[in-house]
């Protein structure tokens, strides 16, 4: 039989979760740190795509969890923890992204880039080079285009989830990703300034 444990107004049935969620809003900190290792990995993983720097997403990744825990009493417990995690995670990254906005790209694309982008340089390239092309690209993008794009190509969100994690409407999330993939497409066709 499967325990509910009441959170607030709401009711979580993840027994493990609902137990540390209980109290570590009763002030309970080893409970909140259990929490954080449970679902560290994950938060980190998301935040790989807001940052390609391991200690920007390190503290993005505390970030997070920092302001899960001050927000920990406006849980409803309506859906998984790990869901609303990635609510948080989400804002801190765009918030990142943001307050980085207008500053100069933090990889620049070379010429050579402009061109494999295009399709016009059939070296293939390793994992990791790739990686740092797409993040580069997207780089060049306003915030909410990367998010959207991030959200829907990168984490693989349908377009539903990507809404929720957002925090917009499913139909400007549409709206949002249709013109963000034609900005994408004319700054690949348009290239570096110097072309």
């Amino acid at each position: 039989m499967i325990e509910v444990i009441p959170i607030g107004n709401a009711v979580v049935s993840d027994t493990d979760d609902a137990r540390d969620i209980a109290a570590a809003i009763s002030g309970d900190g080893e409970a909140y740190r259990r929490l954080v290792g449970r679902y560290q990995s994950e938060v980190a993983q998301q935040m790989r795509w807001f940052s390609r720097d391991s200690a920007v997403r390190d503290e993005l990744t505390h970030d997070v969890f920092v302001e899960a825990y001050l927000s920990l009493r406006s849980y409803r417990g309506t859906a998984p923890w790990i869901h609303w995690l990635r609510k948080i995670a989400v804002r801190v990254g765009y918030r990142y992204w943001t307050s980085r906005q207008g500053r100069t790209c933090e990889v620049a694309l070379s010429e050579d880039d402009w061109q494999r982008l295009r399709g016009k340089v059939p070296e293939p390239t390793e994992a990791t080079a790739a990686a740092d092309l797409v993040y580069a690209l997207l780089a060049q993008l306003a915030s909410s285009d990367r998010l959207i794009l991030t959200l829907l190509y990168l984490d693989g969100c349908t377009m539903a989830e990507a809404a929720e994690r957002a925090g917009w409407t499913v139909v400007g999330t549409k709206v949002r990703a249709f013109r963000a993939r034609n900005r994408l497409r004319k700054l690949i066709e348009g290239g570096s300034d110097e072309t």
